[in-house]
């Protein structure tokens, strides 16, 4: 659901929090920032991003001149295959159910007013 700026997925026990543009078409969602915030208000951030997407970059950066053309990090970043929100759902609620988002997503601690 919406919102405002953001689009919340409610889980039991948790909710995740994307951030996508407004405009974006949330089944072709390739490249977005999210939350993952358990009901007692810890939480941990990620760039979901699809294998497409990284492959995209690159090869711009590339293009540009950039040594970045040869390879592309993002600190808490999660690569899908699949684009769309429902599919990073999907991924992110495989990440909780084994408690791997502890590892794979950057903790910021307790929740505030998002």
């Amino acid at each position: 659901m919406w919102d405002g700026p953001f689009y919340r997925v409610k889980r039991d026990g948790y909710e995740i929090c994307f951030v996508p543009d407004a405009r974006d078409d949330l089944d072709e969602v390739c490249n977005v920032d999210m939350w993952v915030i358990r009901d007692d208000g810890d939480r941990w951030s990620g760039t979901v991003v699809t294998l497409h997407e990284v492959h995209r970059i690159m090869d711009r950066q590339r293009q540009a001149g950039d040594p970045e053309g040869a390879y592309w990090w993002c600190w808490d970043g999660l690569i899908v295959r699949e684009a769309g929100v429902p599919s990073m759902v999907k991924a992110i609620d495989g990440l909780v159910a084994t408690g791997e988002h502890e590892t794979v997503l950057r903790h910021v601690g307790p929740a505030e007013d998002l």
